[in-house]
């Protein structure tokens, strides 16, 4: 665990850090802090976080943050502690008092934001009823993979795995925009289907790493047995697990080569993908995610996927259903009983992270609700009622708009430019698109059913309406307005397939 005072912000693969932009860009974040309508928020610069009796021509760093050091210390429920997670405590903060007045009420319109919103919540509070289940929420998914007569099912049971986003393994899918022609959405397939963090976590040496691979499978057959298997089964079921996990994690590119991004570009043809590993039903797989018709898709890493395809021919049937049934009870185990929550904390937050405490019920039930999704905008848009208003929205874009002419009058005025670079700089400048706060258009939940009392079920309709909405975005036009972070995040993102830097209402308080 460590203390961070870093301003290094967490991106997905699509998105570029905000450090690596211009000083003028980053410095919108601070000049916005006065616009923002939060509740009384920490200065931006305070004092008390110096250390003057440190000289700060001799070490600046502990001069501007010697008197955080001091006093700061690493909450128990968290591996890492800096100005983002203060901040990012603050707007949990704000969004719980938001849950908790909503989910109070039961007389909202059927159907409303609210409604949604607050019986999504209430029902993760709900410990008796979630507690009354046990692993009967598993049932449905277990017994498909039970049913599984043969190779042929692998296909359509990932399939099905994937599309409800509840475990499957095996490998990714998801749409997003072509990287060498950002006009279009592409399938992109990537390697995946590991139970720990990363491919290193299986083939480092040293004794820590076969320690915490023992303690992996000792985890995996407890996991196993509270979905029901008896010890002895449990045990040969994760050692199964093991050594499939192993073969995929030997193919599997590392953290370096994937940072590369023409190491992870290969669009080829339906049929190319076939002849890469023709031993998986690709047909059938694509029809089960619900793809009627596709031309091309973007496999990032071919010898990941020629290696799943030996597997898929060359591993047991007994041994394809232990490693399903794991990823099935691994992905589900936070929203289930309080066994498989403590269980699934102990590895993967005490063994992996050093997390000695688990985090509050309510903080855990708002992390699932808080993401980029429908359900996800529709909490956003009651923050925003709260936090951030359309007059503070409007006057960050007015502040964005004038740098921007500054910008361009400093282009323009430049001698040593000559005009045919100053027409296409002017042009990027007038490309670069801009989001503030929070979307002009919110995605569209009023398709998801959200009952009280189902929170296993509330998550599985809301992650299978996610996937659907995503596979529907082939052969149409790209969304502009789509956002990839909900509005009380703390954080920000340039996407380069969008040209856009994207600030959250939630990043523009201070310190930022």
């Amino acid at each position: 665990m460590a203390l961070d005072l870093s301003a290094t912000l967490l991106t997905s693969s699509n998105e570029v850090p905000m450090s690596r932009l211009s000083p003028t860009i980053l410095s919108l974040g601070l000049l916005a802090t006065a616009l923002v309508a939060q509740s009384p928020a920490p200065k931006a610069i305070d004092p008390a976080n110096l250390d003057t009796s440190v000289k700060p021509c001799d070490d600046f760093y502990h001069y501007a943050n010697g008197g955080w050091l001091k006093r700061a210390t690493i909450p128990a429920d968290k591996a890492r502690f800096g100005s983002f997670e203060e901040l990012a405590d603050r707007n949990r903060d704000t969004l719980h008092a938001i849950l908790e007045e909503t989910s109070k009420r039961t007389d909202w319109k059927q159907g409303s934001i609210e409604q949604k919103v607050g019986d999504f919540y209430a029902s993760g509070m709900d410990t008796a009823a979630i507690e009354k289940l046990g692993a009967a929420p598993l049932k449905p998914w277990l017994s498909r993979i039970e049913a599984m007569k043969g190779p042929k099912d692998l296909a359509p049971v990932l399939a099905a795995f994937h599309t409800a986003r509840a475990g499957g393994g095996g490998f990714g899918l998801f749409v997003s925009q072509d990287a060498k022609n950002s006009t279009q959405y592409i399938v992109q397939l990537g390697q995946g289907g590991l139970g720990l963090p990363d491919r290193d976590y299986y083939l480092k040496d040293d004794v820590k790493s076969k320690e915490l691979r023992a303690k992996y499978v000792t985890h995996v057959a407890r996991m196993m047995v509270l979905a029901g298997e008896n010890p002895q089964d449990a045990g040969a079921h994760a050692d199964a697990v093991m050594a499939l996990e192993t073969r995929l994690a030997k193919a599997s590119m590392t953290r370096v080569e994937q940072r590369n991004p023409q190491a992870t570009y290969h669009k080829m043809k339906v049929p190319g993908l076939a002849q890469l590993a023709p031993q998986f039903d690709w047909t059938a797989y694509f029809k089960g995610r619900g793809i009627k018709r596709l031309e091309d898709v973007n496999v990032r890493q071919p010898d990941f996927f020629k290696e799943f395809g030996l597997l898929a021919e060359q591993i047991t049937l007994p041994e394809w259903q232990a490693y399903l049934r794991w990823h099935a009870v691994s992905s589900s185990a936070p929203y289930l009983s309080k066994a498989f929550v403590d269980e699934a904390f102990d590895f993967n937050s005490r063994t992996l992270n050093g997390i000695p405490q688990q985090q509050d019920r309510w903080k855990r039930v708002q992390a699932a609700l808080d993401t980029p999704s429908a359900l996800g905008e529709a909490a956003g848009q009651l923050y925003v009622k709260k936090a951030f208003s359309p007059d503070a929205k409007k006057k960050m874009i007015v502040l964005i708009e004038n740098l921007r002419a500054a910008l361009k009058g400093k282009i323009e005025a430049l001698p040593w430019m000559g005009d045919d670079t100053k027409k296409q700089a002017l042009k990027k400048l007038a490309a670069f698109g801009v989001k503030v706060g929070y979307p002009d258009k919110w995605k569209d939940a009023s398709k998801i059913e959200i009952k009280r009392g189902d929170f296993f079920g509330n998550l599985m309709r809301a992650r299978a309406y996610e996937s659907m909405h995503n596979i529907e975005k082939l052969g149409r036009p790209i969304d502009r307005t789509e956002w990839g972070m909900t509005p009380s995040t703390v954080n920000a993102y340039y996407s380069p397939t969008m040209n856009e830097i994207v600030f959250p209402a939630g990043i523009l308080q201070p310190p930022f």
